[in-house]
């Protein structure tokens, strides 16, 4: 049993496809697990690289994912289908196709034990030993792939210990580094400057909206709604405005699969995003057109000099306002030319938590460079902004405060970063308030002068518009099964407190009715008018293809499989220009 580590896009995925054809053209069955994509894209992918035509039977799969974030899929008759909330069943799986196959000398590929292990926690170290191990000594090859840093170090060191040989990889600069750290027949070695050819990636840092996306009508309704208050603009029955918890909920759920590259991701488009907001003035209403040409008046060409910004970046805190997302308040004192300070009260990224260990701030960051670049672009003087926290409440301070300066921030990329253990602690604090919430009547989170709620505006940078759009099949992947594994634990927490499974339903929507997440109604399928997570699509354009309600899909099926043993699946989505969202069981 071969053990790949690495973080993120390491190449492990990559080198386990290489190791199935090469198996493959050896006429030696394969077992292909797979947990992040279905076996449709895990078949492409391996049709991409070489795969031809092949004998029947000399390649299955098991697919772990489209089960467990519930994805509707066709039967194949390669396929078994299994779910990574329950292990065993992919043990049941694993002995039923190697029964097929009849013979020893299979690989089976395991790709990746991420989202089992995150799920199972250290219950996949048994499975490890009896499944996997066992698999291999009955004259089988095993090989393993898991996301380095996505849990506890001591539980990798365990895996490292079961596993016969270990294999850390990472990229640098288009280049694979491979360290064989253990192997029954290969001595220790690092095996460098091996070309890769990397995947076609969303440009992150020169993206540029195609206006034709824009829905003109829709970003017309969204100024009118950011400005008019408390006013209902978008949703006439619920408001335009959700707890923040919800999207704290989605945001740091995801990260618990990609805790490094996801908020990068979503800090890099989120700021391009805010740049463009100026550069869409046809598509404001004709009463934001003059005020906006007045700010134009009355805004510096540049934002260098302490003087500058004090005068132009009024009118941008009047937004901020409007949209709950902070209190703001530039800091004169400290700044200089080209380097601004501002001070975040209630910044509804972070507030309520206290010290986390960590900068917790992914919204406000990237929007105040976005917005200042965008400034500056709009009075015909580019160059890119960039924001980082200096001081911020999850670290124990009592408000944060930002740093903003044109160009690179050296320190950005390691302050965007989360360690595991941080992403786990502020998990845990959530789940702590939702149960408290649930059963207590506790509130979900407090503001004193803004209260628990913020605009859609906020809602749709918060749990990434754009990286939904454009952050690819990773960044989907970790919105579906971070909501899956929430509403797996919310199940099993209300379980162990005695509710049964019909109030456990209601508690469940008492909570999103509260949230104003939308307006549920529950019967043989589940129904949300003005989703949240879906209407940012469906009000500024890029209608898709597929139902693309990540987090939400996810978040139910976790919390469905373990309160009634049932799954959904989403059937009509508002992002697919359907008139609202809906899940049926089954």
């Amino acid at each position: 049993m071969i053990l790949l580590i690495g973080s993120p896009g390491a190449g492990k995925t990559t080198f386990c496809e290489q190791a199935a054809l090469q198996n493959l053209v050896e006429d030696r069955p394969v077992i292909y697990v797979i947990t992040e994509f279905g076996s449709s894209r895990a078949e492409i992918a391996l049709k991409e690289r070489g795969l031809g035509e092949i004998e029947p039977g000399l390649l299955s799969f098991i697919d772990a994912y489209n089960e467990t974030v519930g994805v509707s899929v066709s039967d194949r008759l390669d396929t078994l289908y299994a779910n990574c909330n329950n292990i065993s069943s992919i043990d049941i799986a694993i002995s039923r196709l190697s029964e097929n196959i009849g013979k020893k000398g299979i690989l089976l590929i395991f790709d990746s034990l991420t989202s089992p292990y995150l799920f199972n926690g250290t219950e996949i170290l048994r499975f490890m030993r009896l499944t996997l191990s066992k698999f291999a000594a009955m004259g089988n090859a095993v090989m393993v792939s898991i996301d380095q840093g996505c849990g506890k170090p001591e539980d990798l060191v365990a895996m490292m210990s079961i596993s016969n040989g270990v294999i850390k990889m990472e990229i640098k600069e288009g280049k694979w580094f491979l360290n064989i750290i253990k192997h029954p027949k290969v001595k220790p070695i690092k095996i460098k400057d091996i070309p890769i050819k990397l995947e076609r990636r969303a440009q992150l840092h020169k993206l540029a909206l195609d206006t034709d996306m824009i829905n003109p009508g829709g970003a017309k309704l969204f100024m009118k709604s950011l400005l008019g208050g408390e006013k209902a603009v978008i949703r006439k029955e619920v408001g335009d405005f959700v707890n923040l918890f919800w999207t704290n909920l989605i945001h740091w759920s995801g990260m618990l699969w990609d805790p490094q590259r996801f908020p990068k991701m979503k800090y890099n488009l989120n700021k391009e995003d805010e740049s463009m907001g100026y550069l869409m003035f046809k598509y404001f209403p004709w009463y934001v057109k003059f005020l906006m040409l007045f700010m134009k008046l009355k805004t510096p060409k540049k934002f260098s000099t302490v003087k500058d910004v004090k005068k132009g970046i009024q009118y941008y805190f009047s937004s901020l306002m409007k949209e709950r997302s902070c209190i703001p308040e530039y800091l004169p004192d400290i700044s200089n030319t080209d380097e601004h300070y501002i001070r975040a009260y209630e910044n509804s990224d972070c507030c309520g938590f206290k010290k986390i260990g960590a900068p917790m701030a992914l919204y406000l960051p990237s929007a105040i460079a976005g917005s200042v670049k965008g400034i500056e672009t709009w009075r015909g003087f580019t160059r890119e902004w960039n924001a980082i926290e200096t001081k911020c409440i999850g670290l124990g301070d009592p408000y944060c405060e930002i740093k903003v300066v044109p160009g690179e921030i050296d320190e950005l990329d390691n302050s965007l970063e989360k360690d595991s253990i941080v992403v786990e602690k502020v998990n845990e604090e959530l789940m702590n308030r939702l149960i408290g919430f649930l059963l207590d009547g506790k509130p979900l989170v407090q503001r004193p002068r803004l209260g628990n709620k913020v605009h859609l505006h906020v809602v749709g940078h918060a749990i990434g518009w754009l990286s939904y759009v454009l952050g690819g099949e990773r960044y989907q992947m970790a919105m579906r099964m971070g909501g899956a594994k929430v509403g797996k634990e919310l199940g099993e927490r209300l379980l162990n407190a005695g509710i049964e499974e019909n109030k456990a339903i209601k508690l469940l929507f008492h909570f999103l009715e509260h949230c104003k997440v939308g307006k549920v109604i529950s019967g043989k399928a589940i129904r949300i008018m003005d989703n949240c997570e879906s209407l940012y699509t469906k009000f500024w354009g890029g209608r898709h293809e597929y139902p693309s309600c990540y987090f939400t899909t996810g978040f139910f099926n976790g919390f469905f499989s373990t309160i009634k043993n049932k799954y959904v699946k989403e059937t009509k989505c508002m992002a697919r220009g359907e008139p609202y969202c809906e899940w049926e069981f089954r």
